[in-house]
């Protein structure tokens, strides 16, 4: 197993492959980085190296997220990685999916800081300030974006924002989350302020202000939740009136809008749709996404006499949509049914319900890891319902914005509207709305529910293979390696064997 160590002091090059569909994907894996910036397409092609380390980040959310939230109730065939996550063990520090979440974001860092130390020695062979401006933006955007995931999977992690080498790396401490934030902050501050509005064409896809502005706005959100007494994402900072005007900005004054059909927005024929502000790129062959099929079981792709290479690799596991979420689709309504409950959950499979969002078997590509669709990280709709959070939470707006939004989520999922709609209103429906996009688990823990809920769920549903949650396990553990590779420069989060 690599540690942190050795991923710190990874050459760019190693990672040049681009994320996006339209970006060149010649790789360069035997170009020394020190040698590679001589022109203007040296530095696009690292700023695409630079992105790619994304193409880890939806899996994450579901073997991290809906994994650990009460989306799912994953039922095990045998000694599964995802089983301590799923079960709340305090025993996963060497659990694979937790080692390669801490290690891919920390290369990801890495390959940006390399860029950024390029672009201040050597940016003048770019031939534009402005373009040297952006993609400055732009890696600054990704560094925000992967200290965030590490923040609020880790709590306190080390700070680096220039190369080092091995020797450096194994003398720098984990940093309080205070000061995690305030770099996370700074980045996107300046992504926000530096990034053009929009991109067409071959740089679809790329960050722009608002996904900085989008992605700031829900930092101030998680910042402003409770601490739950660990060194987790929440600061009780109360700055909801921030993050509230961020997302006024994108409402008011953005190309984007409110997708009126809820499947359209996941279509493989309609990606980057008026509802995504921001998301990881795939395509079918060149680097094809396996989210689709992380939470199918593979019985689904063999009853289907489709061949199992589609599947997960987790045999006859499943991962059943919890009974509490299936009732609360088909319970919470004023009148008609939900539309994104068909659209969202199988149910016509004896494996019982399961999230078969992303499948359209017409587009299926080489196998299941191979998938053209791209994973939706920050989308209108979840902007809408952020700002009326925030609104819940005492910033500018009033009870009827609040119920505004949220009947105008129901309204396209064709269950009615309701009046003096509260915060376990609104995070209930954000959990029908966003059921698969990995959100769930972050809701939660933002909001001071990871602990009261989960238990709750557990008890509602008669869960007894799930360990009872405790306030420590709103992070997960620093990864067994990185605490063996300088013994005594890490301390495991509390809660952890």
């Amino acid at each position: 197993m690599k540690t942190y160590k050795y991923l710190l002091i990874l050459p760019l090059a190693i990672l040049l492959g681009s994320c996006k569909k339209q970006l060149d994907q010649t790789p360069v894996s035997s170009i020394a980085t020190q040698n590679f910036y001589t022109n203007n397409s040296d530095f696009v092609q690292g700023l695409n190296g630079a992105y790619s380390t994304l193409s880890a980040y939806p899996s994450q959310q579901m073997f991290l997220g809906e994994m650990r939230s009460d989306d799912i109730n994953a039922t095990s065939d045998g000694n599964r990685d995802w089983d301590g996550i799923n079960n709340f063990s305090p025993n996963i520090t060497t659990v694979a999916f937790v080692t390669s979440a801490w290690q891919s974001n920390f290369n990801g860092i890495y390959n940006v800081n390399t860029l950024l130390q390029a672009l201040t020695t050597k940016g003048s062979v770019v031939g534009s300030d402005a373009l040297v401006t952006r993609y400055t933006a732009e890696a600054r955007f990704l560094r925000g974006f992967y200290y965030f995931q590490l923040l609020r999977l880790f709590g306190q992690v080390p700070i680096l924002t220039t190369p080092k080498t091995a020797a450096e790396v194994l003398t720098i401490p984990r940093s309080s989350v205070a000061d995690v934030y305030a770099t996370i902050e700074a980045d996107l501050t300046y992504a926000a302020a530096n990034l053009p509005a929009s991109f067409t064409g071959s740089d679809l896809g790329r960050a722009t202000s608002y996904a900085a502005k989008g992605l700031l706005g829900l930092v101030y959100l998680t910042k402003s939740g409770p601490t739950y007494g660990v060194n987790g994402p929440g600061l009780a900072s109360n700055q909801y009136t921030q993050a509230a005007a961020l997302f006024d900005q994108i409402i008011t004054g953005s190309p984007y809008s409110f997708g009126a059909n809820y499947a359209n927005i996941f279509s493989y024929s309609n990606e980057d749709n008026s509802e995504v502000v921001f998301d990881v790129q795939f395509a079918s062959s060149l680097n094809g996404a396996s989210f689709p099929s992380n939470l199918v079981p593979v019985l689904y792709w063999t009853n289907l006499k489709i061949s199992n290479i589609y599947g997960n690799g987790y045999g006859t596991s499943t991962f059943p949509v919890t009974t509490s979420l299936v009732n609360s689709y088909t319970t919470n309504t004023v009148s008609g049914t939900d539309v994104r409950y068909p659209f969202n959950v199988a149910t016509t499979y004896t494996l019982g319900p399961f999230i078969k969002k992303y499948i359209d078997i017409t587009k299926k590509g080489t196998s299941g890891t191979d998938w053209p669709i791209n994973f939706i990280v920050l989308r209108y709709t979840d902007v809408l319902m952020m700002k009326a959070e925030c609104i819940l939470h005492g910033a500018p707006g009033s009870q009827a914005d609040v119920d505004a939004i949220v009947n105008q989520v129901r309204t396209r999922a064709g269950v009615g509207p309701l009046s003096n709609v509260d915060l376990p209103t609104l995070m209930a429906e954000r959990q029908r709305e966003f059921l698969g996009e990995g959100l769930r688990w972050n809701d939660l823990v933002r909001e001071g529910l990871a602990v009261t809920q989960m238990n709750a769920w557990r008890v509602a549903d008669g869960i007894t293979k799930i360990n009872e949650i405790v306030p420590n396990y709103v992070i997960y553990p620093v990864p067994g390696a990185e605490l063996s590779t300088a013994p005594g420069l890490y301390t495991q989060n509390p809660g952890y064997q």
